[in-house]
């Protein structure tokens, strides 16, 4: 009888049917109607591939089953190393997604407003990127802000759209589909990716060897796994910190292997100054 006492709340999270938060379906919904109704009106000689669409989607599809179904149940309820699952997912794999699926030609009228061109490009600079990514992230984890997300859900969707939202412009100086917002340079997308690592083994690293539950609305939840609360603590610091460094790392290589292949030419992707046209 206690075994079966300790697994109910396990079979409770309802493996089979999902459960839906209705804000998430509704945001998800309009991003895709307005991608949509921007792809039908293209430019003349531009055109939405096939493979942007189905970047864009899968990106929509991260948000929907990391925000909903079992991972949100075992993430809000249960286990905090779950909660961490969902968190690298929100922000190391929906946003190159999300930034692939979308053409430099279905962004560009945005600049066009003075105001937003101005925060734009301010905002997409390298070095603010890094700043609002890895303040956005560190804040979230001190134990009052992120117990308070624990307690009030209302919070905790203000932190995971912080979260998205701070991840897009992380994401921006590798991947920028504007030259008028451009990427950096090949040896400066290296440098970023190795300091972009830090922040967050810090982060892990304080979270990995703490000596006592940070987060206690874990410590009191029902215990669906021979995980200790202090166990699953660990666990989380540890996904935080390996997947994390090592996505960061394989960048890294990648953008080496690029900047091999086009030779001396170390400059491909600089930033330039841009300059609205006149009207």
């Amino acid at each position: 009888m206690p075994v079966l006492a300790m697994l109910h709340p396990f079979t409770q999270l309802g493996w089979l049917a999902w459960s839906i938060h209705p804000s998430t379906v509704i945001g998800l919904a309009a991003l895709a109607g307005i991608y949509l109704w921007r792809a039908r009106h293209s430019p003349p000689g531009e055109r939405l591939s096939g493979l942007r669409k189905v970047s864009f989607f899968a990106a929509l599809f991260v948000i929907f089953a990391s925000l909903n179904g079992p991972l949100h149940d075992l993430s809000d309820d249960y286990l905090f190393s779950a909660h961490m699952v969902q968190h690298l997912l929100l922000t190391l794999a929906m946003p190159p997604l999300f930034i692939a699926g979308i053409p430099g030609w279905m962004l560009r009228p945005l600049l066009r407003n003075r105001v937003v061109g101005a925060i734009a490009r301010r905002v997409t600079r390298p070095f603010i990127c890094y700043a609002i990514f890895n303040i956005v992230i560190a804040a979230w984890h001190i134990p009052d802000l992120y117990n308070a997300a624990m307690a009030n859900h209302s919070i905790h969707i203000v932190e995971h759209l912080m979260f998205m939202a701070a991840a897009v412009l992380m994401w921006w100086p590798l991947m920028s589909p504007l030259p008028e917002l451009p990427r950096l340079a090949y040896p400066g997308q290296m440098l970023y990716c190795f300091l972009m690592s830090l922040p967050m083994s810090i982060i892990a690293i304080y979270i990995t060897l703490a000596d006592h539950v940070l987060y206690p609305a874990y410590a009191s939840a029902p215990r669906i796994s021979p995980l200790s609360p202090m166990n699953d603590q660990l666990l989380g610091g540890l996904i935080m910190w390996v997947p994390g460094g090592l996505i960061f790392a394989l960048i890294m290589t990648v953008v080496f292997f690029k900047w091999v292949a086009r030779g001396d030419d170390s400059t491909a992707g600089a930033q330039v100054d841009w300059k609205p046209r006149a009207a």
